[in-house]
């Protein structure tokens, strides 16, 4: 795909100058001083020699072949210099320039003209309005863009969105201590992508692991597939900027509300497994762990420290992250007693003392490497007794380089002196200056151990009434209704087999004591209305109703206070219920991103949900490993276990009715919102029961979808 751009065998820089400081000369300088492997041909209309070789004034005149054009030209240019590549048979294209779609309306037509071109010739081109591309494998040894720093050699694939921030980050990574194999600034993204240089890196033996800053996701669907298969292989991690919640205040649902672009991006990361990470500091740090640290069997964590305190910090921030603390085994223990003071501690952590001397680092170090129960190492290094940071470092980077299989990480709480020593080494280990640092660098490693090993899950397809479900929906869209009533909504739920409340629907109050005798009381007595959607709001939800004389009570009591507020219009009429008992009142839901597509959400229901937002979201469709994940995630799963002698939530139950839901709205897309809420955990059973219903579908989108059925058998869709 992006061999041409990515390995040329030659370039022409088209808009090459002789300019000081310019982009093409800058572009020119970078390419001989990294010492690109290939022939680099200047074009510039007025020709002569620039950095020392022949410039071309027409691409169209370089006597070889060129597989990659670099072009700086004044954007009025480019489109015609793209027909000039194409006749020269250039296949990959760099556009630097800028001047397109982040322009407005005009720059966005060109582009869009831009892409044509490049789709029709069959070329590839990163850009335009980016930084440009860089290969460090010394096959290549190409630097492509006009970056202050020429690139430090590394394993890191690495896609910048923004070309200005990734030109900033390239000038640190060497006091990172980072390298990089490939870079790409990707700009206004008008045909390569993220998404495109996950699928080039994916078999690059080069690229053991991707770093993305995005803005947005171009694809959600295709990202996730994509991303999902090449993230069990190697890392991926990602700083998502744009976390704003745009577009939510206007959702009338809890599901809407609480949702939000930002969520749906780290819902998309999280399923597509997916580091993510929330500033650049951090990204940088997970980076450094994953470029020298292998992938741990397990999460069982060793501390080594010759001070007490930072040992038990890094205890706490280990444990803080679900991690194990090793068990030391005695035959370890007695090893280490043998050669360490007696005041040191050989439990884990293991306190050496401040007058550790290096030998002693070294020694415990392979002792505890060599133990089973352990599956990674933190070393813990403070000054004392004259002691040099660096020749410790030293040291401990020897053992590493013996023993290469587990994650060691050094803290080394010294002078910042030490860390710039260290960008001028070739390190094998990652080291911080705090243990928190170190603790998260283990909680990363840990993370992506736990995605190669889980399961890739299914998505169930069950046996459902979509007639009945079609029929509902037909009759609120032929009074142009986008809003479904409380009974419309539970109906639709139960022909999706998602367990409802035993109900019965009645319009006057003979029918209302029929129903209530039929169910059995107590029962729930609820409004539905063609009007009001939030029932509770006015008086619209009566509980506990114990007989036949106080349902009637009630329900009069309901008309008239509908007369008086003058809404007794679009009273539809009330829906008698069973009364579930239950104090564990859960959520589920849909809401719709409009570049993410269906959320689905769970969580802590009832009047809980707006104030402890104790909830969690996933793009749909789900498989059954992401609804189990959805539920143990959120806090309220230990109330779902049965905390203080409650009845365990049957889990597979409520991981099917979220399953049932990811179907319904796969079926029908133009499904905007949907919530249960409460989904209540009976007492007695167990069970989750959908006590209340809302569905609300985009009205336009919905009667295009069902106008299009041809079938003539149901009122929708077809079967």
């Amino acid at each position: 795909m992006l061999t041409k751009i990515m390995k040329p065998k030659s370039i022409a820089v088209i808009g090459a100058s002789t300019k000081q400081h310019t982009i093409g000369s800058d572009i020119m300088k970078r390419l001989q001083e990294y010492k690109f492997n290939g022939a680099i041909y200047p074009v510039n209309p007025k020709g002569g020699i620039i950095e020392g070789l022949q410039a071309y004034t027409n691409v169209n005149e370089i006597p070889g072949e060129v597989d990659l054009a670099i072009i700086v030209v004044n954007a009025k240019f480019v489109l015609d210099t793209i027909d000039q590549c194409h006749q020269k048979g250039i296949k990959g294209l760099c556009i630097i320039t800028a001047g397109f779609k982040e322009t407005g309306e005009a720059g966005a037509q060109m582009e869009a003209e831009l892409l044509a071109k490049v789709k029709q010739y069959g070329m590839r081109a990163v850009g335009p309005n980016c930084l440009g591309v860089v290969n460090t494998h010394p096959d290549v040894r190409m630097d492509g863009c006009f970056a202050e720093s020429l690139p430090e050699r590394g394993n890191i694939g690495f896609v910048s969105q923004s070309g200005a921030l990734g030109g900033g980050i390239l000038n640190i990574l060497k006091d990172l201590n980072l390298g990089f194999a490939q870079f790409i600034s990707i700009g206004n993204q008008a045909d390569v992508n993220a998404e495109t240089a996950l699928e080039y890196w994916e078999n690059e033996d080069d690229v053991e692991q991707i770093l993305l800053y995005m803005e947005s996701i171009q694809n959600p669907q295709n990202f996730r597939k994509l991303a999902t298969k090449i993230s069990k292989k190697k890392p991926i991690l990602a700083l998502k900027a744009g976390r704003s919640a745009a577009g939510a205040s206007a959702a009338s649902s809890h599901t809407g509300s609480l949702a939000g672009a930002d969520k749906a991006a780290n819902a998309l990361l999280n399923q597509s497994g997916v580091i993510r990470e929330y500033s650049l500091k951090n990204l940088f740090a997970t980076a450094k762990v994953f470029a020298t640290c292998p992938i741990p069997k397990g999460d069982r964590v060793a501390i080594i420290t010759n001070s007490g305190g930072p040992g038990i910090m890094a205890t706490d921030a280990i444990c803080e992250y679900g991690m194990q603390m090793a068990k030391i085994t005695d035959e370890t223990k007695e090893k280490l007693r043998s050669f360490l003071p007696s005041a040191a501690s050989v439990k884990n952590p293991i306190d050496m003392i401040a007058s550790a001397p290096i030998e002693h680092y070294k020694q415990t170090l392979e002792t505890v490497l060599a133990d089973d129960n352990v599956d990674m190492v933190m070393v813990i290094y403070l000054p004392f007794l004259g002691l040099k940071d660096i020749d410790v470092a030293r040291a401990v980077m020897e053992i590493k380089a013996q023993n290469p299989s587990k994650p060691i990480i050094g803290v080394f709480m010294t002078k910042n002196e030490f860390f710039t020593k260290l960008s001028d080494m070739d390190v094998n280990m990652p080291f911080f200056m705090y243990a928190e640092e170190a603790a998260d660098g283990f909680n990363r490693l840990n993370q992506q151990r736990k995605w190669i090993q889980r399961p890739e899950g299914k998505i169930p397809t069950y046996r459902v009434d979509r007639q009945k479900a079609e029929a509902i929906i037909s009759q609120a869209l032929s009074e142009n209704r986008a809003q479904l009533t409380t009974r419309e909504s539970i109906d639709v739920l139960d022909a999706y087999g998602i367990r409802v409340c035993k109900s019965g629907f009645a319009t006057n109050l003979e029918e209302v004591i029929q129903i209530g005798n039929s169910i059995g009381y107590p029962v729930v007595m609820k409004m539905t209305s063609k009007t009001t959607s939030h029932k509770t709001d006015v008086g619209g939800v009566r509980i506990n109703i114990q007989n036949q004389e106080q349902l009637a009570n009630e329900y009069n009591d309901l008309i008239d206070k509908l007369t008086q507020k003058g809404l007794i219009e679009g009273l539809e009429g009330v829906i008698i219920q069973e009364m579930v008992k239950g104090n564990r009142e859960m959520v589920a839901g849909i809401a719709t991103d409009p570049q993410y597509g269906p959320m689905m959400m769970f969580g802590l229901g009832g009047v809980f949900i707006e104030v402890m937002k104790d909830v969690t979201f996933r793009i749909a469709p789900l498989t059954d490993i992401d609804a189990r994940e959805m539920i143990q995630s959120v806090k309220a799963y230990k109330l779902l276990q049965g905390a203080r002698g409650t009845t365990p939530a049957q889990m597979e139950q409520i991981e099917e009715t979220l399953l049932r839901l990811s179907q319904l709205v796969n079926d029908y897309p133009f499904i905007d919102e949907l919530d249960i809420n409460p989904l209540l955990i009976s007492e007695k059973t167990g069970e989750a029961i959908a006590v209340d219903g809302r569905i609300k579908v985009r009205l336009e989108e919905a009667m295009k979808a069902f106008h299009s059925c041809s079938c003539g058998a149901c009122a929708g869709c077809c079967h």
